[in-house]
């Protein structure tokens, strides 16, 4: 269980505004807010904006979207504010640099001259002999008269966190107890040649000044861990920080090939899912299952559901696969479950432009509303709606000749006048009576049901797979179905 009581718990969020948000992203909020709020703790908000090169406006805007979207409140940060302002660390450049100088001024950090070249050729020694790689601590001790001369040749310098020599280890949240040696965690740069400060020393200052006790992130940023508990150990001395946090951190999300999912792999978008009509719930229904489970016999359950249950310690340290056929079935779960007004409100982006392919005055609110139960039993995710339901809305079905030449074999024309005729007989308050006149015409021509709507269904709806079929029929009506056999006819005897 975490060290931290209930109201203690704080925790953070922080991306870097890069890029669009992506699954793997999502999956840290995720598990960071419902820590938080089985807690009953705060969740902060920050981002990491540091990068000027790479950061935009654009990507900002996208990540407070995505956060409501998804449904994600947080207690501190962006357009709520909070104690610790501002939560934007391209505005809190001048704490970073009092640090790095209070860091220098203790011994705790010193400056490098060394160039790129050099740092590469002893690398490539130390790899040759054998040895680790890192820093090799060139410039720790230099003396006032060294530094003058490195000057004087015009070396630009960083700065660099100095490790203490002494073996690390800590107990992981996720992974258990985890030991690094010195010889494996060199000394580190905290700030650019530039004065800009870099990653390794911002992330740990604002943890420290916003008080984080908790931090659950990415497998990715371990190797990383041993370095910041160093360095809060150093900012403790200095009284900026109070405690060092407790550390867990995700499994990989794999996607194909047993690779890490990357931002560029196209299933990593958080934008796919919201475009291709996810539910939020569903969407992180599933995610929460890349490494937690909510019981063994159970995986679609309510995001309080999650929250009640929520342990950091219950997560698997082991790498979880993307799985996109399990997540749709797991969004389709979410959608039977939705209230049937809460579905049609749901779809409505969907039966708009740019989405819907029928002029917008021939939608039809009451057919809309006839069909939604059916349509909702049906679609997988929300824009499946548009193909479902458009045969409504068209003059015209859609043409798919793949579907026609599928279901239109020798003989159709016949089964279609059989089926016009009785059709045109039957009673269209009863769908039942509608497929018992399309059942009745297949016997006549040898055939079962199944043979025998095919023909009917690409008629009038100009698809080989949809919604109930007679339900459908009678929701079009009578006046629109028959002409649509017509036509059909009409095309198979040209």
């Amino acid at each position: 269980m975490v060290s931290a009581t209930p109201s203690s718990v704080r925790v953070r969020f922080c991306p870097s505004p890069t890029g669009n948000p992506h699954v793997g992203l999502v999956r840290t909020a995720l598990f960071n807010w419902a820590f938080a709020r089985h807690h009953k703790g705060t969740l902060v908000f920050r981002i990491e904006d540091t990068d000027a090169a790479r950061d935009s406006e654009e990507s900002y805007e996208q990540l407070l979207g995505a956060m409501r979207w998804l449904g994600f409140d947080w207690d501190e940060g962006p357009e709520v504010g909070g104690p610790h302002e501002p939560y934007r660390q391209s505005q809190r450049m001048d704490i970073y640099r009092d640090v790095a100088k209070k860091l220098k001024d203790a011994g705790h950090a010193y400056d490098c001259y060394c160039t790129t070249e050099e740092l590469e050729a002893r690398r490539e020694a130390a790899r040759a002999a054998g040895k680790p790689s890192g820093y090799d601590g060139a410039c720790r001790d230099l003396s006032a008269e060294q530094k003058a001369a490195y000057e004087a040749e015009g070396r630009s310098h960083i700065v660099r966190f100095r490790m203490p020599d002494e073996t690390i280890t800590f107990t992981d949240l996720v992974r258990g107890e985890l030991t690094f040696t010195p010889e494996n965690v060199p000394d580190y740069g905290i700030v650019r040649a530039n004065g800009a400060p870099l990653y390794t020393l911002v992330n740990p200052v604002d943890d420290a000044l916003m008080e984080i006790t908790h931090v659950l992130r990415g497998e990715d940023l371990l190797s990383s861990t041993p370095r910041q508990i160093a360095l809060y150990k150093a900012l403790t001395d200095l009284g900026i920080a109070k405690t060092t946090p407790e550390f867990g951190h995700l499994p990989y999300v794999m996607g194909e090939g047993n690779k890490k999912l990357s931002k560029r792999d196209p299933q990593a978008s958080l934008n796919l899912y919201r475009e291709r009509g996810f539910l939020p719930e569903g969407l992180l229904n599933y995610l929460s299952l890349l490494g937690w489970s909510f019981s063994a016999d159970q995986d679609v359950f309510s995001i309080e559901e999650m929250v009640a249950k929520f342990e950091i310690e219950d997560v698997n340290a082991n790498p979880a696969r993307f799985d996109l056929k399990k997540a749709e079935a797991i969004n389709a779960d979410h959608i039977r479950q939705l209230d049937p007004a809460a579905f049609a409100a749901a779809c409505a982006p969907w039966l708009e432009a740019p989405h819907a392919n029928w002029a917008p005055e021939d939608f039809d609110q009451a057919a809309w509303e006839a069909i939604a139960p059916y349509a909702q039993t049906r679609v997988t995710v929300l824009s499946d709606i548009t193909a479902n339901v458009d045969f409504l809305f068209r003059q015209t079905p859609v043409e798919d000749e793949a579907s026609w030449n599928k279901a239109m074999k020798e003989g159709s024309d016949a089964l279609l006048r059989t089926a016009r005729a009785k059709l045109a007989d039957a009673d269209w308050s009863s769908a039942d009576a509608l497929k018992e006149a399309v059942l009745a015409a297949g016997e006549e021509h040898g055939l079962k049901l199944g043979k025998a709507q095919a023909p009917v269904r690409v008629a009038v709806t100009g698809r080989t797979v949809g919604l109930p079929l007679f339900e459908s029929l009678q929701i079009l009506g009578r006046d629109r179905t028959l002409p649509r056999i017509d036509a059909a006819l009409a095309k198979l005897t040209a």
